[in-house]
């Protein structure tokens, strides 16, 4: 039957379960291994408590009408079962007691909507008992290789990824210490840089002040200038007015002779040289 399930289907589990015992002082009293296998509609069981087995084999049949009894569909009855028997499930309570002949009836509780519920399972005892305890103890033996397998990876990996952290740390103080220098060494740059700009700046500005007062007359020298200046002016209107008080060619020469008289004589004149052209 298993072989003609597909492999995908197929799973295996083994729990240690804390349980209830008619007898907690017997050889492994308190505590079984569950050693179970999950196909798609149906589920077997194998059972230790160190000194016994047992095993169940739920058919298609028997799972089906459990989960009609629940109101379940199947997979989600399945589903229900693995959560609780492939996992210890503190909340629950495990028993696994003596039902007669021999067979053993393992139990578990859980709530569903509120309410307490309990599954039980009848276990026929093993026909070979040491075949099935051998089955578990080498399951979880296999079981124990793998996880210490990965263990190991796990560290592995996790010692790796700390020395890369470590790397990435001391890179990223680097960083930050180049990046502290490089900005110093900027910053130094760039203040002697404003600074030589700065003094360029006043040399400009001192060479064009000294332009602009060479450009600019001193002040004694305007007022000389402006006074030079009003004397000429004075001394022109002085020969304006000598010239005009001169006495003209065609008068007597007398200085006390009036503008009047002066061409009274020139209009006489004119008259008279007019009658001797004619």
């Amino acid at each position: 039957m298993a072989a003609a399930t597909p492999a995908a289907a197929l799973r295996h589990s083994c729990a240690k379960l804390s349980v209830a015992v008619e007898d907690p002082k017997a050889a492994g009293g308190g505590a079984v291994f569950v050693r179970a296998t999950w196909l798609p509609t149906r589920f077997s069981l194998a059972v230790t408590d160190g000194t016994g087995a047992w095993v169940a084999d739920a058919s298609d049949a028997e799972v089906r009408l459990r989960a009609e009894q629940w109101d379940l569909p199947v997979a989600e009855y399945l589903a229900l079962a693995e959560r609780y028997l492939a996992f210890h499930q503190p909340d629950s309570t495990y028993s696994f007691h003596d039902a007669g002949k021999g067979n053993r009836r393992l139990s578990w509780t859980f709530e569903r909507q509120g309410t307490k519920l309990e599954w039980r399972w009848k276990l026929q005892p093993s026909p070979n008992t040491q075949q099935t305890i051998y089955e578990i103890l080498d399951f979880l033996m296999d079981a124990n290789i793998r996880l210490s397998e990965e263990v190991v990876r796990k560290t592995q990996s996790f010692n790796k990824l700390k020395q890369e952290a470590e790397k990435c740390l001391q890179q990223s103080e680097r960083f930050n210490i180049e990046k502290a220098e490089f900005e110093q060494a900027t910053f130094s740059k760039f203040v002697g840089v404003l600074n030589s700009k700065k003094a360029k700046l006043r040399q400009l500005r001192d060479k064009v002040a000294e332009l602009e007062s060479a450009d600019k007359p001193p002040k004694d020298e305007e007022e000389e200038n402006s006074t030079d200046r009003t004397e000429l002016f004075e001394e022109g209107s002085d020969k304006e007015a000598s010239v005009n008080d001169e006495p003209s060619e065609t008068g007597s020469g007398d200085p006390h002779s009036s503008p009047e008289k002066s061409a009274a004589t020139s209009r006489g004149r004119g008259r008279g040289r007019k009658r001797a052209n004619k």
